[in-house]
């Protein structure tokens, strides 16, 4: 004889309509619709920082803040992936055409080196020749004979194009820079090398390593304020058309009070 399989009993009408209720109401509103931000994987962690004190405030709000590069941002705003991108550097002429870029905070870029390198500050154009791999000797801008070795960023990171377009001018990055995906990754290889030096953004760099004076000003939140340190860059949040109310609620947010006094208290500097 063949066993047959019993099916679960079907909820009665009544049931049915109650259970659908539940996914509209109460409790269900919290997986309702998330506001997705995407982008820099520099302006990330402020942006989770600030999007967990807005869901605190909020408890009925969802906001998702994903990485993935400025470039990605950009693309993921103009494909519908996501309401708001998050940018490290200045749009772009083709990208500004069709999205509203809005600062909502300056961060400095941080130039890092092992803490045990006895240099203490570079020029612009020291910094040029070291990242274009025409200097690959300490010796060679004040330091302790030995190999320099170039840490980078990622092609279509915000970070690096802000740092091209701030110290290279026309010079090319070295080929033979090791290439990093993010602040923290930077952080870490320059932390545990010696011969390292690198660049990320100054509210990221903590004691692990050391950052340098360029042009013999430090990079402090001061001196980002009186424009006499140089290496500045906005960060943005990026908008378009599609960009909806609650998106816009979280944007007031940050821009709020509240929102510039938690990005500032982790070193960024106000947009406002």
């Amino acid at each position: 004889m063949i066993p047959t399989r019993k099916t679960a009993a079907l909820p009665s009408g009544t049931a049915l309509a109650a259970c659908v209720l539940l996914l509209f109401s109460g409790c269900g509103r919290r997986e309702g619709h998330a506001v997705n931000v995407m982008g820099s994987t520099s302006v990330q962690p402020f942006a989770e920082l600030v999007s967990e004190e807005y869901i605190r405030l909020h408890p009925d709000k969802r906001v998702e803040v994903q990485g993935g590069g400025s470039t990605a941002g950009i693309q993921a705003l103009a494909s519908g992936l996501a309401e708001i991108g998050m940018c490290s550097r200045s749009l772009k002429p083709q990208e500004a055409s069709d999205a509203v870029p809005l600062t909502i905070a300056r961060d400095a870029l941080a130039i890092v080196v092992h803490r045990s390198n006895p240099i203490s500050d570079l020029s612009i154009q020291q910094l040029r020749e070291v990242f274009a791999g025409r200097v690959a000797d300490w010796k060679d801008v004040g330091g302790k004979p030995g190999p320099v070795r170039v840490i980078t960023r990622e092609e279509g990171s915000g970070t690096r194009e802000a740092f091209t377009q701030l110290v290279m001018a026309k010079a090319r990055i070295s080929d033979r820079a090791l290439t990093q995906e993010s602040n923290g990754c930077v952080r870490e290889l320059v932390e545990g090398d010696r011969a390292s030096i690198g660049y990320m953004s100054l509210g990221l760099v903590g004691d692990a390593v050391k950052p340098v004076r360029v042009d013999d000003i430090t990079p402090t939140h001061e001196n980002v304020l009186n424009n006499s340190y140089k290496l500045v860059r906005p960060f943005l949040f990026v908008t378009n058309e599609r960009t909806g109310p609650q998106a816009r609620e979280f944007i007031d947010f940050i821009l709020s009070d509240k929102g510039q006094s938690i990005l500032e208290e982790e070193g960024l500097v106000r947009a406002r």
